[in-house]
């Protein structure tokens, strides 16, 4: 039986694989260091991937530093996410994840500390990045390229910390 998801992925001009990211830096990280290949969810597996990433750089960094960096790799991510998508022929890719590793890097920063704020953070990421409710949906429909990759993540970790923050004010 064929799935929606296998023709979407037999139109793609290359079928990504470990051969595929390792052909370019560009798509290496696009890919997440190889976690969009993961074959389920490679969306969740990609924002895994930026916890190891933060606990790394965030004792070394200041939060400016920290926010400074991020900038770089949200405009860094625009030209590597659209040079992935248009070597695959898709410009928005499921195994495309710098996007959820960025914008969920941006996340963590103002997560407070503790298991229980960083897995509320992961979890409302995830859905807001699976569910896209207005206006994520709008920019993920009409906005492509790397541009429109990166942006709706952005927006998914916005309304991801303003939810955290209401959550934070109302226990103590």
């Amino acid at each position: 039986m064929t799935t929606s998801a296998d023709l979407l992925t037999s139109e793609l001009r290359v079928q990504p694989t470990w051969r595929f990211i390792l052909s370019h830096p560009a798509y290496f990280v696009a890919f997440g260091f190889g976690s969009g290949l993961f074959p389920r969810s490679p969306g969740t597996a990609g924002t895994l991937v930026a916890f190891p990433i933060y606990w790394l750089l965030a004792p070394l960094v200041t939060d400016g530093q920290f926010i400074l960096i991020l900038t770089v790799a949200f405009a860094a991510g625009i030209w590597i996410c659209g040079k992935t998508g248009t070597a695959l022929g898709d410009s928005d890719y499921g195994g495309i994840v710098w996007d959820e590793i960025v914008a969920f890097l941006l996340v963590l920063i103002f997560t407070p500390a503790g298991f229980f704020w960083q897995l509320l953070a992961f979890s409302l990421f995830r859905f807001f990045d699976i569910v896209k409710p207005p206006p994520i949906r709008y920019f993920d429909s009409t906005w492509h390229g790397g541009l429109g990759v990166m942006f709706d993540d952005l927006l998914a970790a916005g309304y991801t910390l303003l939810c955290l923050a209401l959550v934070k004010s109302v226990i103590p």
